[in-house]
């Protein structure tokens, strides 16, 4: 009998965490309807939440497992899949060492999934070489944010945005990448509050902003210091707020003394009497938010951009009270879990240290077995171990580094230099093509669990139609290869199981259940069961040992790669509105890839102008790691000398040209500055 039902569940694209049903008609996906009383979406999507049903019943969907054979995949049972994975990872385990193994854990998979691979690689595997995509887009801002305040994670929540008096937003294109977030900006600025954008390229939240900073890429520090340089040169810094509760004023204050306006103008680009404008404008507001996301986050100084914007919040007060605070927007949806989960190298769940001997023993005990101490490698480091040969094996869970990490033809040589490689996924991506075992795994819509949003918002997903052909839930998948390796730990008969284990080795989750999430999502922390969930952090004390913020005198670098003689563009890198990271989900959306089916690389007038470029013209850009042709987009939107490339696509993918060189705390690539040159295909 044809059945037909609504299903509530949470989009699997940005971190804004919007809800909406899935519409069913036998076991089809045939629409999606936002639903009217979630906090953010509030009965609107954008165009990625619209069609995100789309790529589930696609032709392309892995339904069985695949193992390459001469060259070639075959199909092959599960039970085969999986006794071979069993039996290469304990091979090299025992002949190698654990720590010849690596696995990469998933942004876009659930919190549950994200427990069960690090659980995997800590207990089963024996190694802390388990890393995630947060490394390549926000590591700086779970480094950075625990370093200033004590917590790496957003300050406030999305809806707060509407009652700032002014919203000062870096390194996002939040109307583009996060739409249902830049509403609440644009309410804000119906009521009245002051819009600075600090942004080298025409982004259209400039159209409603009272200040733009265009400043060169990679100069984020420069630019924050010279708006603290005016602040407390002019007195309007809260004096109170950094008496009571920060400390480390006298260095902030000595270092800022040489960023003045017109040095810094000099720096960036940005007009000194803007600088001056936008510090007083930001400083004088009553509740002044910071909003940023990958733009700040990806450079080789990506942890000092992020404590630099810690230090602004907390120089003018602005940090622990509604509509205030520092506020990373998330890219997927669910790194901020993952992150949370402890999907990588250096901690558990909640943050807890792997080198922390109480921790450590209570996860042992937990987990009844003894856990690596040191910590492990992260994805860069992962590559460069497989190239050198110390990596023998990888298992890859919903994670597209062909696609997504820097300088790929690096990533290629590292990934076809392992031993053994497999790769859990929807599709056959470009990595799972370089794979020897292809497992499939359902999509968000065809099993259980939660994400964490951008605003620490845990909320349920739900199974809304049966896993097609023989995929299976990633946890599902974990669970029984870890049974096969000889744990008799991962005994899970659903996802809810898995977070009541995660709710008790977690604080900041303590108070969380599947049967609370019911009645609606909740934000972390949430230490009892009693707990009505944060929706903004720090609000008497900071979560740092001594309960007090830190600011940091920071000075400005240079990015590790710029423009010369040679290679004279400097290439900054981005989304567009209808694709998400690697593509594998939008580019199989009809309406999405009809809007932009490829990539492009925006150029200014002046300069194509001067290289003989017309609109739309094939062109070839050139770094020192790779080449691409791409078509050009004459626009006024980037400045000159600068080049901009969407990350999406693989036939003319900007990572080929990016730089590996990384932040040495947060060990985060720098993707948002390199050099190349922009030729005519003659």
């Amino acid at each position: 009998m044809l059945q037909y039902k609504n299903v509530l569940t949470t989009c699997p694209y940005c971190g804004a965490g919007c809800n909406y049903y899935l519409q069913v008609f036998d076991n089809q996906i045939v629409g999606v309807l936002p639903s009217k009383t979630h906090p953010v979406s509030q009965g609107k999507l954008c165009i990625k939440g619209w069609n995100a049903g789309d790529f589930v019943n696609h032709a392309d969907r892995l339904t069985k497992p695949l193992m390459k054979k001469d060259g070639k995949f075959v199909e092959i049972s599960w039970d085969e899949a999986l006794k071979t994975v069993a039996g290469k990872l304990t091979e090299y385990k025992e002949k190698f060492g654990p720590d010849s193994l690596a696995t990469l854990s998933s942004a876009k998979c659930t919190n549950e999934e994200n427990f069960l691979m690090m659980k995997f690689a800590r207990a089963v595997l024996g190694t802390n070489n388990v890393d995630h995509c947060a490394r390549l887009c926000h590591a700086s801002t779970v480094v950075g944010l625990v370093q200033s305040f004590g917590s790496g994670a957003m300050t406030n929540s999305i809806v707060e945005l509407e009652d700032a008096d002014c919203i000062f937003i870096i390194g996002s294109n939040t109307l583009e990448q996060h739409p249902l977030v830049g509403r609440y900006i644009q309410r804000a600025k119906e009521k009245g509050a002051k819009i600075i954008v600090a942004d080298p390229r025409i982004i259209t939240l400039v159209q409603i902003a009272d200040y733009h900073l265009r400043h060169r890429p990679g100069t984020d520090v420069a630019l924050f210091n010279g708006m603290m340089n005016v602040i407390i040169s002019e007195g309007l810094e809260d004096k109170q707020f950094i008496k009571e509760r920060t400390e480390g004023i006298e260095d902030l204050t000595e270092t800022v003394k040489k960023y003045t306006p017109e040095y810094v103008a000099k720096i960036t680009g940005v007009p000194a009497e803007l600088i001056v404008e936008a510090a007083r404008t930001y400083a004088k507001a009553e509740r002044a938010a910071i909003v940023y996301s990958m733009g700040i986050t990806q450079h080789t100084t990506g942890v000092d951009n992020v404590k630099s914007s810690g230090n602004l919040a907390m120089l003018t007060g602005n940090v622990g009270k509604a509509s205030t605070g520092v506020n990373p927007l998330r890219g997927q949806n669910n790194v901020q879990g993952a992150c949370d989960m402890g999907a990588l190298p250096n901690v558990y769940s909640g943050y807890q240290n792997v080198t922390d001997e109480k921790a450590r023993a209570k996860f042992e005990e937990a987990w009844k077995t003894k856990l690596p101490d040191k910590v492990g490698l992260t994805i860069i480091e992962m590559m460069d171990n497989a190239v050198k040969g110390n990596l023998k094996a990888m298992y890859i869970m919903g994670e597209n580094p062909m696609v997504s990490d820097p300088d790929i033809n690096h990533v290629k040589e590292a990934l076809e230099n392992l031993e053994f490689l497999v790769v859990q996924d929807i599709f056959l991506t470009e990595t799972a093509q370089l794979a020897d075992i292809v497992l499939p795994a359902t999509t968000y819509a065809e099993k259980d669990g939660t994400f964490t949003s951008t605003e620490r918002l845990v909320q349920l997903i739900r199974t809304a139609i049966e896993p097609i052909g023989e995929s299976r839930p990633d946890w599902k998948i974990i669970s029984d290869l870890a049974k096969l390796m000889g744990s008799i730990d991962f005994k899970y008969n659903s996802p809810s199981e898995i977070m009541d284990e995660i709710a008790a080795l977690t604080p900041s989750y303590h108070g969380i259940s599947n049967a609370r999430l019911e009645e609606g999502g909740l934000a972390w922390p949430c230490p009892t069961s009693e707990h009505p969930g944060t929706p903004f952090l720090h609000k008497e004390k900071f979560t740092r040992p001594n309960g007090k913020g830190q600011l940091f005198g920071i000075e400005f670098k240079e990015a590790a790669e710029l423009p010369d003689k040679e290679y004279p563009f400097l290439l900054t890198t981005g989304r567009v509105t209808f694709h998400f990271h690697t593509g594998t989900m939008t580019r199989r959306t009809a309406l999405l890839d009809r809007e932009v089916p490829t990539g492009f690389v925006e150029i200014n007038p002046a300069d194509a102008e001067k290289l003989g470029i017309r609109d739309e013209e094939l062109v070839s850009v050139q770094s020192r790691r790779g080449k691409i042709e791409i078509k050009a987009m004459v626009t006024d939107r980037i400045p000159e000398n600068i080049v901009f490339i969407p990350f999406h696509f693989a036939e003319c993918a900007a990572n080929l040209l990016t730089n590996s060189a990384y932040d040495p705390v947060a060990k985060i690539p720098e993707f948002k500055v390199c050099a190349v040159k922009v030729e005519k295909i003659k």
